[in-house]
């Protein structure tokens, strides 16, 4: 026969498992909560320079460069003020940003493929060959954007998984 005690014990011990149950799950939530914030904050698109980021996008994607040199020929120096240098400098730094933290795991290639896509793609197939020549350019100055790299293999990656972007 069962006796109270027992029963009160059985009936403690299941609350613990159910509140420990209870708060990873809630700790999963809150990190997806967490997770699509950041994206939010950080998509300029959602912010006031939503129409200058638009723009730098616009033009960066229409850039009609084969490499750094032609880009210097047609655009001038990625070192002075135009359009298109400043454009190139704009989507390189988003870039950057989000591929430090797709890399620190701090936003999931899912929400980053979710918001962005193919986008990232067409961009640093635009900046990559600028960054490596400008690189040559620098003798002596180490010249890397190894964030953005990691962005673009991360979701080449999941383009070729053929995951739909939505």
């Amino acid at each position: 026969m069962v006796d109270i005690q027992t029963i009160s014990i059985a009936i403690a011990s299941a609350s613990v498992v159910a509140g420990v149950v209870y708060y990873a799950l809630q700790l999963r939530h809150q990190t997806k909560i967490r997770e699509t914030d950041l994206a939010i904050r950080i998509n300029p698109l959602f912010n006031l320079n939503a129409i200058e980021f638009q723009r730098a996008a616009l033009k960066v994607a229409s850039l009609e460069h084969m490499d750094y040199d032609d880009f210097v020929k047609r655009y001038g120096s990625l070192s002075t003020d135009t359009p298109e240098s400043l454009a190139v400098h704009t989507m390189l730094n988003f870039s950057e940003g989000i591929g430090y933290l797709l890399k620190r795991n701090l936003v999931s290639i899912d929400l980053v493929w979710t918001y962005y896509g193919e986008g990232f793609i067409k961009v640093w197939e635009k900046i990559g060959p600028l960054m490596e020549g400008l690189t040559k350019q620098t003798v002596g100055v180490s010249l890397t954007s190894e964030p953005c790299e990691y962005l673009y293999n991360e979701v080449k990656k999941r383009e070729q998984k053929g995951v739909d972007s939505g």
